[in-house]
């Protein structure tokens, strides 16, 4: 798989928004920790250019790239992206939930809300067309993803379990191997997920 598709990219999302977004909070939590570049980096396993072009508002961090920082600062990506908030209720309005991931022929993931870190649940929306795919080097070793497939088959790979979820099912998965999205079908797949991650 090139790695582009696992960037965000321009087409179907507001890059300037989620740059922005991402730039700040990354700068402003590591500053309130009082970490170096250099001590984030070495926490999260991101070079410290990266974590640079990031905090300059200049770099499209990949998803995983997201989870490591964010894991890495005690935050849920939501806390990243701005769509996290501990109040009873809180709005996220559409214009303001981000495109988190773009597949080369047009697939998005949206990432809808989410908790605030590090223990946090995560509410995700994908489309994926034909041929297109997502890979995860792994998350934290307790986490967990539902899945619900509304259109087309998901082909799920989590380590070496492969799993077929067809329209209408479900299916849980421990995703602390790596694991894989996958649309093998001829009709565009569209599935919601949830993520939990628990640390306590």
């Amino acid at each position: 798989m090139k790695n582009k598709v696992n960037k965000m990219t321009e087409v179907g999302a507001d890059i300037d928004f989620v740059s922005a977004a991402v730039s700040t909070s990354v700068k402003t939590y590591r500053q309130q920790q009082k970490l170096s570049l250099d001590e984030l980096s070495r926490r999260a396993g991101v070079s410290k250019g990266m974590l640079v072009e990031i905090e300059k508002g200049s770099a499209n961090p990949s998803i995983a790239i997201l989870c490591k920082i964010a894991a890495a600062l005690g935050l849920s990506v939501a806390d990243i992206v701005n769509v996290s908030a501990d109040p009873l209720a809180h709005l996220v309005a559409e214009a303001d939930i981000p495109v988190l991931w773009q597949g080369e022929k047009g697939g998005t993931a949206r990432l809808l809300a989410g908790t605030q870190g590090p223990d946090m649940i995560e509410l995700w929306h994908w489309q994926m067309f034909p041929g297109e795919a997502f890979e995860s080097p792994g998350h934290p070793s307790r986490t967990y993803e539902l899945l619900h497939v509304e259109q087309g088959e998901l082909t799920l790979k989590v380590d070496e379990q492969v799993l077929a979820v067809p329209c209408g099912s479900s299916a849980v998965a421990k995703t602390a191997a790596p694991h894989s999205y996958a649309n093998l079908g001829a009709q565009p797949l569209v599935f919601t997920m949830a993520v939990a991650e628990i640390h306590s």
